[in-house]
């Protein structure tokens, strides 16, 4: 009698489970949000010959302030390969309103002063240690979405866009569906921005990945799985996807890399 008890309570402890499923199990199977609801802030920097350690250290160490102002602490990540940039820094700010009030400037200030590196001090290294370096202000998802994708991950690939006149709302189409691809092939999603203000670039994606083996699995899936999610998701077949992509725009460049530990 006991035994017969504790089995359908285990069954009824099934059956719960399988008409609530957990959230995060429930949320690891829908589709990335494309929103542009948040205000980022990217800066893609090339570091001075022979200084991109001392870049990194005194970035590193800029990390304190962010704390002490209250400030979120910028994703960032070292490229390895393509484009000219060795380092991109992506700033959460929510709005310009926010990010710039009197209040907000007053903390960072206070943050900045009562550290190790004076203001003018940053400045001066980070001139040093600095060729080349642009800011773009971008919308793109909410933060929370941002935090948990770069939670578990260590390698990453950016893809900057250009488009051609009167294409960007078929380029950030084209992005969403490509997205939709990649979730029907079961592959992690990117994130998407388009730019607000700053540099040149009209749109940027960023796919954040376990590490490279997983970024570059998309070959061992079957080809008649890729034909049938690339229709799904709107395109003519999977090897149509990039062609049609280059129809929307006047430049395009690819970067992988690593997180900074």
């Amino acid at each position: 009698m006991k035994y017969h008890w504790i089995g359908k309570f285990m069954l009824l402890l099934c059956f719960v489970a399988w008409l609530f499923p957990s959230e995060t199990a429930s949320d690891a199977k829908k589709p990335l949000s494309s929103e542009q609801t948040y205000l980022y802030k990217t800066t893609f920097i090339r570091a001075a010959p022979g200084k991109l350690l001392d870049l990194i250290d005194l970035l590193k160490d800029q990390m304190s302030v962010y704390d002490a102002s209250g400030d979120k602490r910028p994703f960032w990540w070292r490229h390895t390969q393509g484009d000219q940039w060795d380092l991109m820094m992506l700033y959460p700010m929510k709005s310009y309103t926010e990010y710039y009030s009197k209040e907000r400037i007053k903390r960072r200030a206070q943050a900045q002063d009562s550290s190790s590196i004076s203001q003018l001090e940053f400045k001066k290294r980070f001139q040093e240690d600095v060729s080349w370096y642009e800011d773009i202000f971008v919308m793109g998802p909410p933060l929370e979405i941002v935090e948990n994708v770069f939670e578990d991950t260590s390698f990453y690939h950016c893809e900057i866009f250009i488009a051609l006149p009167g294409k960007h709302t078929e380029l950030f189409k084209q992005r969403e569906m490509e997205n939709a691809y990649l979730y029907g092939i079961g592959r992690p999603q990117n994130l998407i921005f388009t730019r607000d203000q700053g540099a040149a670039w009209d749109l940027f994606t960023l796919g954040c990945y376990k590490d490279m083996k997983e970024w570059a699995a998309s070959s061992d899936i079957p080809r008649e799985k890729r034909e049938a999610a690339a229709i799904e998701a709107g395109f003519e077949g999977s090897d149509k996807i990039g062609p049609y992509m280059r129809t929307l725009i006047l430049m395009h460049r690819d970067t992988i890399g690593n997180a900074i530990k």
